[in-house]
């Protein structure tokens, strides 16, 4: 009996640890979820998905029952058929009371409602002077955050405090970076380097033609080198790197 009055608690709270475990990682795999799925829908790309679809997502598929299909549109309820029937305290009530209140999605360290809200200011483009000729983005880091509260265990039993006060709230945060500095193509890199506005260098190609001329007289007269070409002023498809065809099959 001595020995039951530690063991029993033990026994009782042990499984309570492992599915809050279980709830966070739920958790982390949900914030990657609304992060990565930005990455294929956002303002730079289509159009961003809905914040309220998102969090209905999140909600049905990392947080309500693992068996339940995944189909467009649909959206869980507050009973027993949607949620993961392991996610109960002692008594049979579930830790997850209501999913639209339980369950957020949130933007940003300062946990906006809306994507715009999700980006953290990024400072290493001041490095760069010539980004805004470029027209690339400085938006930053985008933050995806879900939050889960969960209800605390029935009061009244000294062996399950402190966890009938806990107020336990799991939240984890996805970053990633939506505006990498690349083109869309190599044509779209190589159109804003021949533009004058952005690569000063393109005005001195005229010179090319001359300025090799007077090279290869030079050479011919005063150096034994020979075959020396001028410089390619203004051109940098000599740099651009090539795939050969026969690694395209």
């Amino acid at each position: 009996m001595v020995a039951s009055l530690v063991l029993v608690p033990l026994f009782l709270l042990l499984p309570m640890i492992g599915k809050y475990q279980d709830i966070s990682h739920a958790t982390l795999m949900a914030s990657r979820y609304v992060a990565f799925d930005a990455m294929v829908r956002n303002d730079s790309v289509n159009s961003w998905k809905p914040e309220a679809q998102v969090a209905q997502e999140v909600r049905r598929r990392f947080f309500g029952d693992s068996k339940t299909p995944i189909k467009t549109d649909d959206t869980g309820g507050d009973f027993t058929a949607d949620r993961n029937m392991l996610w109960v305290g002692p008594s049979g009530k579930p830790l997850i009371e209501k999913f639209d209140r339980d369950v957020l999605v949130t933007f940003g360290p300062d946990k906006g409602t809306a994507h715009v809200n999700g980006f953290t200011s990024a400072h290493d483009h001041q490095a760069f002077q010539g980004r805004s000729r470029f027209d690339l983005p400085a938006r930053g880091i985008y933050n995806a955050n879900v939050t889960v509260s969960l209800a605390n265990l029935p009061s009244g039993l000294k062996f399950i405090e402190p966890f009938d006060t806990l107020n336990l709230t799991v939240s984890r945060t996805t970053a990633v970076l939506l505006d990498p500095w690349a083109g869309r193509s190599p044509s779209a890199v190589q159109g804003k380097l021949d533009n004058i506005l952005i690569n000063p260098a393109v005005g001195l190609a005229p010179m090319d033609p001359v300025l090799d001329l007077a090279v290869q007289a030079l050479d011919g007269r005063l150096l034994t080198l020979g075959d020396i070409r001028g410089p390619k002023l203004g051109k940098l498809q000599f740099w651009a790197d090539v795939v050969q065809p026969d690694r395209l099959r």
